[in-house]
């Protein structure tokens, strides 16, 4: 009998391989970068005066937004496990809230069953209902569909989230967030489970013990949450079954992503909805599929690159509409034009530079809009192009070139900066190799079951 072919890489390396180690390069570089950045800011605000308010923000939000969390996402990933040990994880690597129910049935019963409990699905977190939450919490306004952060089991964020708003103020709030089980999945001890989630209580809006940032704050008995999404799916549907693994987790204290106290006796409730009944009614509106939802980083990052299209355009137009003021330099004594070139061969050279500023123009827009299709090739190369122009700073100041100033380029730097922070995250990273082919998650069919 004849073994069937094996195709062998040409290069002895895969592409997925490649794409992994180059995706490392950047990841790191991101990291190195902004904590030089947040160093030179900090240079800086002895020459503006610590006196200044706005730089104080602007110090903040480097540390809090951008340093931290890349600095904590390097170094989870050496020391925190990379799978199952009943706890969620941050977009940042960090352990965060506990896994502490798990659910047996289909979609459809889920979401029938949570309704009639009195719970609302979460919105998805956009800028617009990013806004609205901050808004609602410092006015106090009710916000029942208020978004919750994304946190990731087996590799990708919630599925979905509900929640129960507390006395109309959306910065105390009961939520908990659902992940699907990946197909023939057991939890360990050989149970199986459909669903598993994490409940919290939200008891007021504060900042993140590890990175600073602004962020719900949650109560420290995690277990009394638990016990009132069990209670509350129970008293609703009669027909689910609860029983209990009891120490299924050590019971332990900790803290989540967020800095947060969490205590928890270890007993896991299956909640098995199974013999739920499902009306025939529609559909309630569904997140779309987290792997195939496009993030905020690679958002960002398109319109970072779009940002310096405009830029190279703005140039280009101001050579063409004001060419005397940029010739000027060039025509200065001691520049290399004044010994050879005439001012028509000067003119010629500068127009010259317009058609090329401006082909760059060209290339980044549409690079910008390869980078929002979420196509990685656009981002790897976005990605390289970044790294290079710090990479070239870098050299520059070494070898006793000008100084990075707030006049001259740290704009741009802080942009290249930027670029690779929001490419080079996890969201980003996945949204760009997702498989295409994959079917997006629809609304629950008849059988009960929605498509994956």
């Amino acid at each position: 009998m004849t073994r069937p072919a094996v195709k062998v890489p040409v290069a002895g390396v895969s592409r997925t391989a490649l794409d992994t180690a180059w995706d490392r390069i950047f990841f790191l570089v991101g990291g190195v970068a902004a904590v030089w950045l947040t160093y030179l800011l900090l240079e800086l605000s002895f020459q503006w005066g610590w006196g200044q308010l706005w730089f104080m923000f602007i110090f903040w939000a480097m540390l809090a937004y951008l340093v931290l969390p890349r600095l904590h996402s390097i170094l989870t990933r050496l020391y925190v496990p990379d799978y199952f040990i009943g706890r969620a994880r941050t977009s940042d690597g960090l352990l965060g809230d506990p896994v502490n129910v798990a659910l047996l049935g289909s979609e459809a019963q889920l979401h029938h069953v949570m309704r009639r409990a009195g719970w609302t699905i979460a919105d998805d977190v956009t800028l617009a209902s990013s806004w609205r939450i901050v808004t609602s919490t410092v006015l106090r306004r009710s916000y029942l569909e208020a978004p919750v952060s994304p946190l990731f089991l087996f590799g990708r964020q919630q599925d979905f989230a509900y929640q129960q708003e507390v006395d109309g103020n959306p910065g105390k709030r009961h939520h908990v967030r659902f992940w699907r089980c990946p197909p023939g999945w057991l939890l360990p001890g050989g149970v199986a489970a459909d669903w598993l989630a994490a409940g919290t209580y939200d008891r007021s809006v504060g900042f993140s013990l590890f990175t600073l940032q602004i962020t719900h704050k949650i109560d420290e008995h995690t277990d009394d949450e638990r016990d009132h999404i069990v209670a509350s799916i129970s008293d609703a549907d009669p027909a689910a079954v609860v029983r209990v693994i009891r120490d299924f987790s050590t019971g332990y204290h900790s803290r989540n992503g967020g800095g947060d106290e969490i205590a928890t006796d270890g007993d896991l409730p299956i909640v098995d909805l199974r013999a739920t009944p499902v009306p025939g009614l529609a559909a309630p509106r569904l997140p779309s599929d987290s792997r195939n939802r496009r993030p905020a980083p690679t958002i960002i990052g398109a319109v970072l690159v779009a940002g310096r299209a405009v830029a190279a355009a703005a140039l280009a137009v101001s050579i063409i509409l004001f060419p005397a003021a940029h010739l000027e330099p060039l025509l200065q004594p001691g520049s290399g034009t004044r010994a050879g070139l005439t001012t028509g061969q000067a003119l010629l050279a500068l127009y010259l530079g317009v058609a090329v500023v401006a082909l760059f123009a060209f290339a980044e827009m549409l690079l910008a809009w390869f980078v929002f299709l979420g196509r990685n090739w656009a981002r790897t190369l976005t990605m390289a192009v970044s790294t290079a122009a710090i990479g070239l700073q870098v050299i520059d100041v070494a070898n006793g070139g000008p100084g990075i100033t707030l006049q001259t380029n740290l704009p741009g730097l802080t942009l290249d900066i930027l670029l690779i922070l929001a490419l080079s995250s996890e969201r980003s990273r996945i949204y760009a190799r997702r498989d295409r082919k994959e079917p997006k998650r629809i609304a629950a069919r008849p059988g009960g079951r929605a498509a994956i």
